[in-house]
C-alpha cells in the first residue's frame, strides 16, 4: 500500500490531483475523517484551492465513492469469465471479487456504504452505485433464463445475495471470520450454502479441478 505524502503539485488536472491524493489518504489511514484543508496540504495546493472543484468535504467523499462504485463493477465485469461452466459459477466468481475488491479496499468500500455516501442526493453517485448493482440483477436474471436459479421475484434473489456478499465483505475486513468459529474456507463455504438456497434444486454444482475456490484474506490492522 502506497504512503501518503506531500506530493508537490504542478499545473495540470487539479481535481484529478486532489482525488488521487483523498483515496491515497483514505487507503493509508482506512478512515475519511480528513479535511478539505489536509487534502490541499497534501496536494501541494492553496487551501482555497479544492472549493474550485468540491463545494465541501462531503462532496469529495461522494465522488470517492461513485469511483469506488465504478471500480467494483470493474471488478465484478472482470472476474465473470466467459469460460466459467455456469451461471452459478460466474455468481461465485462475482461474489469472491465483491469481498476480494472489499479486502483490497477496506476504507473505500466502507465508505461506499456510508451515510457519508448520501446517493439520494448526488444522482451521479446514485447512478454509478445502480449501475454496479445492475451487474448482479443482470446475472440474476440471466440465471433464472437458463433455469440455474429458482423461479422466485428477482428482487428477492437479489437481497438475500446482495446481503449476504455484503455481510461476508464487512466480517472480512473487520477481521471477524476467525478459523475458531467459521472454519478455515468461510467464504466459498458461506457462498456455497446461498447458491444451494438461490438454485433449482436440479441445478448442478460446479466444483473446479483444483477442488477448491480461493479465499481471501484481509490485512490484520
Amino acid at each position: 500500500m502506497r504512503e501518503t505524502t506531500d506530493r508537490p503539485y504542478h499545473h495540470g488536472d487539479l481535481r484529478r490531483a486532489l482525488i488521487g491524493t483523498a483515496l491515497d489518504m483514505l487507503a493509508k489511514d482506512q478512515n475519511w475523517t480528513f479535511t478539505l484543508r489536509e487534502v490541499a496540504r497534501r496536494t501541494g495546493v492553496s487551501h482555497a484551492a479544492p472549493y474550485k472543484h468540491f463545494r465541501d468535504r462531503e462532496t469529495l467523499l461522494r465522488e470517492l465513492a461513485r469511483i469506488g462504485f465504478i471500480r467494483l463493477g470493474e471488478s465484478l465485469t472482470g472476474a465473470m469469465s466467459p469460460g466459467l461452466p455456469s451461471t452459478r459459477a460466474h455468481f461465485m466468481a462475482a461474489a469472491q471479487a465483491c469481498i476480494g475488491f472489499a479486502c483490497q479496499n477496506p476504507g473505500l468500500y466502507r465508505l461506499m456504504f456510508s451515510s457519508d455516501a448520501d446517493k439520494t442526493i448526488d444522482p451521479q453517485l446514485h447512478d454509478a452505485a445502480m449501475k454496479t448493482f445492475g451487474i448482479l440483477l443482470d446475472l440474476l436474471e440471466r440465471g433464472q433464463r437458463d433455469g440455474s436459479f429458482r423461479p422466485v421475484a428477482v428482487s428477492a434473489l437479489a437481497a438475500a445475495g446482495w446481503a449476504q456478499v455484503h455481510g461476508l465483505a464487512m466480517l472480512a475486513i473487520s477481521n471477524q471470520l476467525l478459523e475458531e468459529k467459521v472454519g478455515a474456507t468461510p467464504i466459498p463455504a458461506a457462498l456455497e450454502v446461498l447458491l444451494d438456497g438461490m438454485c433449482r434444486t436440479d441445478c448442478p454444482v460446479h466444483v473446479p479441478a483444483s477442488g477448491g475456490h480461493s479465499e481471501h484474506t484481509c490485512p490484520t490492522r
